[in-house]
């Protein structure tokens, strides 16, 4: 008479093996050892290649895709307990997306929360990088919705992988003139493309045009990461990430002429609108609410500052030159 054989648990076993590769995990439930390997190798080949997409195995997350899956992927590869955290979403540390974040990840690592950009070590953002300029050792995580730059002017997969292949953009070039055509100006705001080291088009999530000069020559590691799309891409330190314009028409950023922060009076920073109460005249507060508190407390010197607000001036006095010429 046969009997049934009782389940092999030896040590030998693929099941066994790959557990023992996983290592520990005293915190299970999220995110295993194996796939932030992979996260990491997929890293790594971004950095080597600067701008250019690496796919990747995303994972079902505790946030629908599209809602910062990619970036909480890449955040849990590469923060550990001895790490500070930094979360902000569209500049706000407290906003609700950052908060749940934020405590979704240090609960999940064991890693310290921040406010400060400055002792931050990794810093996850959703639309926007941080005024106060980062240094070297840091990580800034963007979340990116759409990872293709080319989506726009051309929607089949396979021609968008042998445009950048050949790094054949002439369609995206003719996508910028007819913009100019129709509108006078680049209408792109926020994902503006971007050239990385001469080769690849990105474009860098959506971070406004005042944040795009941030990426060129910084001290830090950038990686932006997809998780909808199953693809990240990276810019490591001092790589050199132009805007993509003409020569008669140089970049612009955001700029309101006579707009400054109604908390600190910085007229230098990234400003957002806020409407006036029953009918008020509206106001301007900074979006990076960090910078603008340290700016209150004079610990954020003037100084310290990225610059983008110089092409902001640059452009109203070449505006102001063209209403002259017309005029005269």
């Amino acid at each position: 008479m046969n009997t049934l054989s009782p389940p092999r648990t030896g040590t030998g076993t693929g099941a066994s093996r790959a557990g023992a590769l996983a290592g520990p995990d005293p915190r299970p439930g999220i995110f295993d050892e194996l796939s932030k390997r992979e996260l990491r190798r997929a890293m790594l080949s971004g950095i080597a290649i600067p701008g250019y997409q690496v796919p990747y195995g995303s994972r079902e997350m505790p946030v629908a895709r599209g809602w910062g899956s990619g970036g909480l992927q890449a955040t849990l590869s590469l923060v550990c307990e001895e790490h500070q955290l930094k979360v902000i979403d569209q500049g706000e540390d407290a906003g609700v997306n950052a908060s749940n974040l934020r405590r979704l990840i240090t609960e999940h690592t064991g890693s310290s929360e921040e406010t400060d950009t400055r002792a931050a070590d990794i810093i996850q953002s959703r639309h926007r990088i941080p005024e106060q300029p980062l240094t070297d050792g840091q990580i800034l995580v963007l979340q990116v919705p759409n990872a293709e730059p080319l989506f726009r002017i051309v929607q089949e997969m396979d021609e968008q992988r042998r445009m950048h292949a050949e790094a054949d953009y002439a369609k995206m070039w003719v996508w910028l003139y007819e913009d100019i055509v129709h509108n006078g100006l680049i209408t792109a705001a926020a994902g503006y493309p971007v050239l990385v080291e001469g080769r690849y088009v990105m474009t860098p999530s959506p971070i406004p045009r005042w944040d795009v000069p941030k990426m060129n020559d910084s001290d830090a590691i950038t990686i932006l990461s997809a998780g909808r799309e199953k693809r990240l891409f990276a810019v490591p330190p001092h790589t050199r990430v132009v805007p993509l314009t003409f020569d008669d028409r140089p970049f612009e950023v955001e700029y309101t002429p006579g707009t400054a922060c109604r908390l600190c009076g910085s007229d230098d920073t990234y400003l957002v609108e806020e409407p006036g109460e029953d009918g008020a005249p509206s106001t301007w507060s900074c979006s990076d609410t960090d910078f603008c508190t340290r700016r209150r407390t004079g610990d954020a010197p003037a100084d310290v500052a990225a610059r983008p607000i110089d092409l902001a001036r640059a452009a109203v006095r070449r505006t102001t030159a063209d209403e002259e010429e017309t005029t005269a």
